[in-house]
């Protein structure tokens, strides 16, 4: 008990890190917010009307995008919700290059009732890592 009340900052520290960890999943499971991988995308784009939400900005969109994604940067998402209105029934599959951003978006979307929101998995990278079209 000595040493804990000798470093206790240490023991903060440990306890902040292991919060930090564990938020992150913790929430995606509150919010039920799914990580698909490109397989699973294809599918729920092609068998349930399902539609793919690539938050990168207008630049990168330019650069590399999924055929029939619907840009809406995540700088502008806030602004931009009503665009996506009508698919908030439908599976929404957010991706951006890494699905860093995705989740965030994915979080946002999850807030103003969008019923099925799904992150693709290693985001555009894993998209061309799988061989899959790219429009430009």
């Amino acid at each position: 008990m000595q040493f804990v009340a000798n470093n206790w900052f240490l023991f903060v520290a440990l306890f902040v890190v292991l919060f930090l960890l564990v938020w992150g999943p913790l929430r995606q499971l509150m919010y039920g917010i799914h990580t698909v991988t490109t397989a699973e995308a294809v599918r729920l784009v092609n068998h349930e009307q399902g539609v793919i939400v690539d938050v990168r900005e207008v630049e990168e969109f330019r650069g590399g995008h999924i055929p029939k994604s619907i840009n809406v940067p995540l700088s502008s998402l806030g602004s931009k919700l009503s665009q996506l209105d009508k698919y908030k029934a439908r599976p929404v599959v957010v991706c951006c290059r890494t699905s860093q951003r995705s989740m965030m978006a994915a979080f946002r979307l999850r807030k103003n009732q969008f019923a099925n929101v799904q992150v693709l998995a290693r985001g555009m990278i894993g998209w061309q890592s799988d061989n899959l079209p790219v429009e430009k």
